[in-house]
């Protein structure tokens, strides 16, 4: 397979190897992590996820990168203009649907990347997208204002990280004081928002302080973070036009507003569904001490608090204008079913998340070094409260019957012992990374019948699920300098795992389910191995193959779910994916920046999928987890960065990337046997590109400029969503941010920008925000 990678490649770059391999230019000296031959060197203090050898592209920002550039409200922003990664963000503290996507990876495969702060596992593993419940990376738990530098690995090339790296890892550092300092931070941003028969403005802000410390052998960090923020509307009530007939009873409305959905149909859209205001409190404190020079104990307590409430809204009026949204109703001389609770959803959410975190390092650069860590992170509290189908409005407001589901008792821990050795002598030209982990997963979550859903106490079961997995892992890499200009990092990662304990109990279900799944066991090898050549001191020629397999999540497997407006089906018998995927990079110093032109593919054997679509007969999403038989993926990605282009000050980074996924081989279907193949990979666009203009003007003034772009997309495995500008679609977007920052004094500064300045209205199943301004005001010791 990677022969076949390799030849490939060569075709795919023969044009561009010709352009770079003719560019002169000096050598340049990178920041750490340092780059030689190619690949990437880790060093430094902090706690990591990262290996002593990188074999994969990198890419990276910085703290100081972030601060000039980006308007950020949450950890998530800070990947915002790097090549080919997306964060699927529908508002600031989008808690539940912010998910990342990569090269050959799309917005609905949350388990296909890895994101890691300090070396804790951030990402949620215990699920997949989303579907009846919801598993993106926790980013609440990483505050903007702690950020020191963040680092992104693409593909799975690196023997230290399990399959779920096929897309991407990404690794936050976050800042620890060598001397007293402190910073409190405030900013506010407002959203004007127009759609359908909504016009209105949406207000939030957010405020944070930290304070930390060195006193001899001890530092410690201290961060508090609030956001409140109000999102504009997500989902939103319709009706097909031919699902109208001519007779049947209903009050006649106004306010239906007509339009086209993602299948070509025309349709009314009634008023609004999920739209989210929500409060956020974030703790963290860090705590290290170091025993020597060279031996360093750290600990970290994370706490993550959310109030979340969502209301809907009807467009609709009847003759003495007052809002419909209950019972039958007559649009333009047609009647419709009559609306429930189903159309207009209201919600109360309440989640508590702890996380615990130790580490332990020693790092001396010489023979041997090791580290040890372990984490768990813990759903103390997880409750959703939502109203049913019989509380209709405005009486649901104050109450009646609904559904209260309960996650408490969710979470994972996480245990790593690895090592790394250096020879030296004979072998001097080696280091080897070597290591042992454990992951496990425990989902629980009850669903029960509230007789009044605002605070009523749980009652009859409507649903439970729940179960294990567990994850063993041994690996080794060893990265081998074989000649001059020449290095080559060979790893094997074995991985054994186990799931058990699965139940899934629907008593209402016809007929009712009640299953207690017998417990699996799989044993994979995934082979990995990087070939650098330093062809010239300006350039850098790279290739890397490497196979992973993505095995089950524990909902995926028995996380069967089933609310008054969404359903998820499970499926106890999925097998693992398995990828092989290859690269093959150029990068070329141009001595004021560089530029790499990367070839990648991806050829993956039972892909694991959660495809959602509406069943108008039970008016509420259905989603069906899945294997698809084989996707392939190829594609070409090309990243420069400029400093002090034409100017002094003026620095120019940028992406372009082009991928063409298909569905080779599926036995499933949608409508049809046969109707996935060739299709387009969901939610992964043929064209994706990013730039940013960042302008130090002087010493106290800055202001950037930056654009990002993604084109069409389907979300359907038969890609018979043709209309992407709607909700349920996925549209093409073109959307520029700015952002100006002055720096008062030493201890003061002021930043404002706009985030979507042309207003452009696009869609990923939900919208997502129109133009929206910010306001900043930062503070530091």
């Amino acid at each position: 397979m990677p022969r076949v990678f390799l030849a490939r490649a060569c075709r795919a770059l023969a044009i561009p190897l010709a352009v770079l391999f003719a560019v002169p230019g000096p050598a340049a000296a990178q920041d750490a992590p340092q780059r030689s031959l190619g690949m990437v060197t880790v060093g430094g203090g902090q706690p990591t996820s990262l290996p002593t050898e990188v074999p994969a592209t990198m890419e990276g920002v910085t703290r100081e990168q972030i601060e000039r550039s980006i308007n950020a409200t949450d950890a998530s922003d800070a990947l915002r203009y790097l090549p080919s990664l997306l964060v699927r963000k529908r508002y600031a503290g989008d808690f539940n649907h912010a998910i990342l996507s990569s090269r050959a990876s799309g917005t609905g495969n949350s388990a296909r990347s890895l994101v890691y702060a300090d070396g804790i596992l951030l990402s949620n593993l215990l699920g997949n997208g989303v579907g009846g419940l919801s598993f993106p990376p926790r980013w609440g738990l990483v505050s903007p204002a702690e950020i020191e530098r963040v680092d992104v690995l693409y593909g799975p090339y690196s023997a230290a990280y399990p399959g779920n790296s096929l897309g991407a890892v990404v690794d936050y550092t976050t800042r620890m004081p060598t001397r007293l300092e402190g910073h409190v931070q405030v900013g506010t941003w407002v959203q004007p928002f127009t759609d359908g028969g909504t016009d209105a403005t949406y207000r939030s802000w957010q405020a944070s302080t930290a304070l930390g410390s060195r006193a001899g052998d001890w530092s410690w960090r201290l961060d508090l973070n609030r956001l409140d923020s109000e999102g504009q509307p997500l989902t939103f009530a319709t009706r097909t036009v031919a699902a109208g007939t001519a007779v049947g009873a209903g009050v006649p409305v106004t306010g239906a507003v007509r339009g086209t959905n993602a299948a070509g149909q025309p349709w009314w859209t009634l008023g609004t569904g999920t739209q989210y205001a929500t409060r956020q409190d974030q703790l963290k404190a860090r705590l290290a001490y170091d025993f020597s020079p060279t031996l360093r104990a750290a600990y970290t307590l994370g706490w993550w608090d959310n109030t979340a409430a969502s209301r809907p809204a009807s467009w609709l009026r009847d003759a003495a204008g007052v809002p419909v949204a209950a019972g039958p109703v007559r649009i333009d001389g047609l009647a419709y079913a009559p609306l429930t609770g189903a159309d207009f959803p209201l919600a109360d959410e309440r989640q508590t998340h702890v996380m615990h975190g130790v580490h332990l390092r020693r790092r001396t650069q010489g023979a041997f070094d090791w580290s040890l860590s372990a984490s768990v992170y813990d759903y103390a509290r997880d409750q959703r409260r939502q109203n049913g189908a019989a509380a209709t409005l405005p009486g649901a407001l104050d109450g009646g019957p609904g559904t209260l589901a309960d996650g408490g008792g969710t979470g994972w821990n996480a245990l790593s012992a690895r090592g790394t050795w250096r020879p030296g002598g004979d072998w001097a030209a080696h280091v080897v990374d070597a290591g042992v982990q454990q992951d496990r997963f425990v989902l629980s979550f009850r669903t029960s019948a509230l007789a009044d859903w605002r605070s009523g106490a749980a009652g009859a079961l409507a649903s439970e699920v729940g179960g294990r997995t567990q994850l063993r892992s041994l690996w080794a890499q060893d990265a081998w300098r074989f000649a001059p200009g020449w290095k080559s990092v060979a790893g094997l990662r074995a991985e054994h795992w186990t799931a058990q304990d699965g139940r899934t109990r629907i008593p209402g279900a016809t007929p009712a389910v009640d299953a207690a799944w017998a417990g699996r066991s799989e044993t994979a090898w995934s082979p990995k191995l990087a070939l650098s050549w330093q062809a010239r001191p300006d350039l850098a020629v790279k290739a890397a193959a490497g196979r992973a397999v993505r095995f089950p999540t524990v909902a995926e497997l028995y996380g069967a779910t089933s609310t008054v407006n969404a359903q998820f089906v499970n499926d106890p018998l999925l097998r693992p994916e398995r990828a092989w995927s290859g690269e093959l990079s150029l990068q070329q110093d141009l001595g004021s920046g560089l530029v790499r032109l990367t070839w990648f593919a991806e050829d993956t054997r039972d892909a694991i999928y959660n495809q959602t679509v509406f069943d108008a007969a039970a008016n509420r999403n259905v989603s069906r987890v899945q294997n698809v038989g084989r996707v392939a993926t190829q594609g070409l990605e090309l990243a420069w960065q400029a400093v002090d282009l034409l100017r002094r000050g003026l620095d120019l980074s940028g992406s372009l990337t082009w991928a063409d996924s298909v569905i080779r081989e599926n036995a499933g279907f949608v409508s049809v046997p046969g109707d996935t193949l060739g299709k387009r990979q969901p939610n992964v666009a043929r064209l994706r590109a990013s730039l940013l203009a960042d302008w130090r003007i002087d010493e106290r003034w800055s202001a950037s400029a930056g654009a990002r772009y993604s084109g069409r997309q389907f979300r359907t495995l038969d890609n018979s969503d043709t209309n992407g500008s709607t909700y349920m679609g996925v549209s093409p977007f073109l959307i520029v941010d700015l952002r100006a920052r002055l720096r008062i004094d030493r201890r003061w500064s002021v930043a404002a920008g706009i985030d979507n300045a042309g207003n452009r209205t696009s869609w990923n199943f939900h919208p997502y925000p129109q133009r929206t301004y910010f306001a900043e005001l930062r503070a530091d010791l």
